[in-house]
């Protein structure tokens, strides 16, 4: 495979990744303002006290992969968005220091409760905005520092977009790791979300196809729409299981029965559909990115610069595929090993330290 290409996929595989990961813990904190009952708030952060860090290592490694592999693309990009980008980052830092010492306060919790949310809300629009910008192109040698390029009517609607996707990531991994008023409170709200979402992708999908010519052409042009057809289709059917088991969660944590054998009963036959809007979820995403992918393919800066222009020398390539070949498993490893320890519910275990 051309080393090039191997990059793009690891960098794209990265992405993917922190969307997927940081996404759902960022959606927390989005969803916090509609969980303000004695405990919810502890209980949202217990929910993601023990990989919400861990989740951010994908964000890193993408960031290092674009450095090293396509630093053209790497210098145009952080140069032309480097207000959104430092805005992003300044809400990534300030909800960390907020998770860490809303544990520890006492009287001033609720203003560590509001950074928390506002940080999460914040950093959600912020990689929407960017998406946005991304997809609908920005002028060669525009100064990030000296224009709005990326605040537009259609990187504002992404940036939303991403915040309702986030957030319904967020009630999909509540009503997994939640029980009894959490839990049926997550799949009112990922009822909600998911039609938000879906809404959004397809205002999102349509704005893109009718303004961006280059795109329009690679989705209709000959039969390519109906090779293409499985992406929207397959989107429709994840949308349609993920409503199916949390509209069987809407009497989640109800029982009429006195009788413990039958409690074990009812709590089995939940478990097992409690996960699969948060997967139905993942696939919707994973399906809505290979629908991105295919619209920009080869470009990292749409119009401007593909990935084979970006990459660096064969040499450089090489000399960092020793290390991705020992940290990318390591990542997966650790990832995995993580979310392994704790699974289960969240009232199992009393911290995620």
């Amino acid at each position: 495979m051309d080393l090039a290409l191997f990059y793009f996929l690891l960098l794209g595989f990265a992405i993917f990744m922190y969307v997927l990961l940081d996404g759902f813990d960022l959606g927390i904190g989005i969803l916090y303002p509609w969980f303000d009952e004695v405990g919810e708030r502890d209980h949202l952060m217990r929910s993601i006290s023990h990989v919400w860090d861990g989740n951010e290592t994908w964000l890193v490694f993408g960031g290092v992969t674009l450095f090293a592999a396509f630093p053209v693309a790497y210098a145009e990009i952080t140069s032309t968005f480097y207000l959104p980008i430092m805005l992003m980052l300044f809400a990534l830092i300030f909800r960390g220091v907020a998770f860490e010492y809303r544990f520890k306060s006492d009287t001033s919790r609720p203003y560590w409760d509001l950074a928390f949310s506002a940080g999460s809300a914040i950093a959600a629009f912020c990689q929407g905005m960017l998406l946005g910008s991304l997809v609908q192109g920005v002028p060669a040698g525009v100064n990030s520092m000296s224009s709005l390029h990326w605040l537009t009517p259609f990187s504002v609607l992404t940036g939303f977009s991403v915040m309702a996707g986030y957030a319904l990531l967020a009630a999909c991994y509540l009503y997994m790791k939640s029980r009894g008023s959490i839990q049926k409170h997550a799949a009112k709200l990922g009822k909600r979300l998911l039609v938000i979402t879906l809404l959004a992708m397809v205002a999102v999908s349509l704005w893109t196809v009718v303004s961006q010519v280059e795109i329009r052409e690679r989705w209709f042009s000959g039969y390519n729409f109906l090779w293409l057809s499985f992406l929207p289709i397959l989107t429709c059917i994840a949308a349609a299981f993920a409503w199916k088991y949390l509209h069987a969660g809407r009497d989640a944590g109800i029982c009429t029965s006195n009788n413990v054998e039958a409690l074990d009963v009812q709590e089995l036959d939940r478990s097992r559909y409690e996960s699969r809007p948060f997967w139905a979820v993942a696939l919707i995403f994973l399906l809505g990115f290979a629908g991105l992918v295919v619209g920009l393919f080869p470009y990292l800066l749409p119009r401007q610069l593909t990935f084979m222009e970006a990459a660096s020398p064969d040499s450089s390539l090489l000399f960092l595929l020793p290390g991705v070949c020992i940290f990318v498993p390591l990542i997966c490893a650790y990832t995995f090993w993580g979310y392994r320890v704790f699974a289960g519910k969240v009232e199992d275990y009393q911290e995620g330290y």
